[in-house]
């Protein structure tokens, strides 16, 4: 098992992406903290997992939740910042002050502040951890009516490099994930729409879209050794939608 004994917080793992890795994670011997603002029930792998209801656009939050699991697991090796949201849609002239301000919130300062934290407690402990921030491929390409989604991944993008470059000396990593589109709850709009569907697919060379378990599959990768010489990186897994 590459993760044995090893301490992995997850968010946004009630759901898609986030419990994908969870579950892989679990299944690779980690001990995993399940974090979300809905509740999920992890009492059967009650020696190895619990959950921790928390709104990651607070800072105060994610400092409470990482000193939780410090006081049940003694320490932190892995912090996945997954959670994120779709955001307010439409042109960007009729974007409101909100919902743009949610987003960024949610889909930015959280993960910041789950770099920032989980940080600290790895320099604390001495603990070369492995950072992972889920970015998109919309954090590198536009997207017509997802102006505010956009801006939150790319900053996750100059995110994660800048602060693998601040924490290298650590031996801290720090990479992201940008996913292309997968099947998730929040893109059932997308495969519940025949013709966005069929242009989804038509726009991605391998010609479908993707799962949760391929996303968790590279979240997988950079939380083991397997890359222990990979900091500052995007890896996307988009079925090549990039690469055009």
């Amino acid at each position: 098992m590459k993760l044995k004994d090893k301490v992995a917080i997850v968010t946004g793992a009630c759901s898609g992406i986030g419990n994908a890795i969870a579950m892989k994670f679990l299944n690779e011997g980690a001990k995993v903290v399940f974090v979300d603002v809905n509740e999920i029930n992890v009492d059967e792998y009650a020696s190895q997992a619990i959950f921790i209801k928390a709104d990651i656009s607070k800072s105060s939050q994610v400092t409470d939740l990482i000193k939780e699991t410090i006081k049940k697991f003694n320490g932190l090796d892995i912090m996945v910042n997954n959670a994120g949201i779709g955001g307010e849609q439409g042109n960007v002239m009729d974007i409101s002050d909100a919902g743009w301000q949610k987003t960024i919130d949610i889909n930015l300062s959280g993960v910041f502040y789950g770099v920032r934290e989980a940080a600290k407690v790895m320099k604390e402990q001495k603990v070369k951890g492995s950072i992972i921030n889920m970015s998109s491929i919309l954090g590198s390409v536009g997207f017509p009516g997802a102006v505010a989604y956009c801006a939150s991944k790319g900053g996750i993008v100059q995110l994660t490099k800048a602060s693998a470059l601040d924490l290298a000396g650590l031996g801290i990593r720090v990479n992201a994930i940008a996913p292309g589109f997968i099947k998730t709850n929040m893109t059932k709009s997308i495969t519940e729409n025949k013709d966005f569907l069929s242009l989804i697919e038509q726009s991605t060379p391998l010609g479908y879209m993707g799962e949760p378990e391929d996303i968790a599959n590279a979240a997988l990768y950079l939380a083991s050794d397997d890359s222990k010489y990979v900091t500052g990186t995007v890896i996307y897994v988009d079925g090549g939608w990039t690469a055009r």
